[in-house]
């Protein structure tokens, strides 16, 4: 007789729920028990409410991993504002010419490059999704320990219940419970850098074009948004992110207008502010017998980039299909060499985003002018090489990681 798995996965973020339903939605869904435990509130999410201040650039890969859990078609329809065009330069610079990063969805047949996506409305759709499905999910559920009894991993949560399961998805942040439990070290740096993220209202349409300027503190990331404002992430010294928040509506639109070089004219401030300190930080090993590590559990980088949901949506959907294909061949989803099967598959192309991140930002910091004239040189060179560049936007895309 084939026995059923039982699956517990923590962390009801975006990684976590979309491994959660592409295990609810594989051929493999009757070998398993799935539960999500999570130790905040469930999100709430009001298509009539202002859009929310957390946002993520979710690409093209990512959209088709989620076209094909038949949720993206919801996404879109609430609101999500396409991103058809790129521009990424240096301060030093004009922000249009020969040295500046122009990316373009139809030079890469792409109807978009992306979508700007507020993560609480992510989540409601698959939260819908999953309850749909009849996922069991509990919110207010913080784990408190784990143990491994007689090769099964015990959880403890409020109340002094204990669960047991065959495989725990730690998806729980990059302050990890399940990864701290399972003693698995983590590598961290934070910079000496916090990003400042607001919505402001642009004097000029973006149309929908995501501008990113490289400044000597930090990078600007102007990302357009549905009902016409932009999101903006401004990495800068924790002391101007401070002084930022503390100054008026009026002063503050003067102040990203300068540091985007005003290339969407005057920015009016409209939303609420938060700043947040920057830190990457990998985790040495993503698995365990019985445990395995996703998203920021697993990794977090810098977000000049905007790769952070994307890499955790990559992890959950190589996850989904290695324990889907595991059960299907008659192994058991929480052994060691089943497990590495997905680290083999992620951990490199994660650590690798990580670093070359971590790598442009330190690049782009330096105010030596010899440096200054490598990168020139360096954005020029990349503008002009075909494969290089298809290839460095086909993974930035996500479009490898969906295949």
């Amino acid at each position: 007789m084939k026995r059923t798995f039982d699956i517990v996965i923590a962390g009801a973020g975006m990684a976590g729920l979309t491994v959660a339903a592409l295990l609810a939605r594989s051929e493999q869904r009757h070998r398993m028990t799935l539960r999500i435990v999570d130790a905040g509130m469930r999100p709430q999410f009001d298509a009539g409410d202002d859009l929310a201040l957390r946002v993520s650039a979710v690409a093209a890969g990512s959209a088709t991993i989620y076209q094909a859990l038949g949720v993206w078609q919801s996404i879109t329809a609430i609101r999500a504002c396409p991103i058809r065009e790129m521009h990424v330069w240096d301060a030093a610079r004009p922000p249009v010419g020969p040295e500046t990063l122009h990316f373009d969805a139809a030079e890469f047949a792409l109807a978009e490059l992306g979508h700007v996506v507020e993560n609480v409305l992510v989540q409601d759709v698959l939260l819908a999704e999953l309850d749909r499905l009849g996922v069991k999910v509990e919110f207010e559920t913080p784990l408190a320990d784990l143990q491994m009894v007689n090769g099964r991993c015990t959880l403890q949560i409020p109340d002094g219940k204990w669960l047991d399961c065959d495989l725990l998805v730690g998806a729980d942040g990059v302050n990890s419970m399940v990864r701290r439990c399972a003693g698995i070290p983590a590598t961290a740096w934070r910079y000496p850098q916090s990003a400042f993220v607001t919505h402001l209202l642009p004097q000029d349409p973006h149309r929908n074009i995501a501008w990113q300027r490289f400044l000597p503190d930090g990078p600007l990331a102007l990302l357009p948004l549905s009902d016409g404002r932009i999101s903006i992430v401004w990495s800068t010294t924790p002391e101007q992110a401070a002084a930022v928040m503390a100054v008026t509506d009026t002063q503050l639109g003067r102040l990203v207008t300068e540091a985007s070089d005003g290339v969407l004219g005057l920015l009016t401030a409209t939303g609420p502010r938060a700043t947040f300190p920057l830190k990457a930080q990998y985790a040495t090993a993503y698995v365990k017998p019985g445990i395995v590590l996703i998203g920021d559990a697993a990794h977090s980088i810098h977000p000049l980039a905007g790769q952070g949901a994307n890499l955790g949506i990559a992890d959950a959907h190589q996850l989904a299909k290695v324990i889907t294909r595991a059960i299907a061949d008659g192994e058991h989803p929480g052994d060691w060499p089943v497990l590495r099967r997905y680290e083999r598959g992620r951990k490199g192309a994660n650590q690798g985003m990580l670093y070359f991140v971590d790598a442009l930002n330190r690049l782009f910091s330096s105010p030596a002018q010899p440096v200054s004239v490598l990168r020139s040189a360096g954005m020029r060179l990349f503008n002009r090489s075909g494969p290089l560049r298809r290839r460095a936007v086909a993974t930035a895309l996500g479009v490898v990681a969906a295949e």
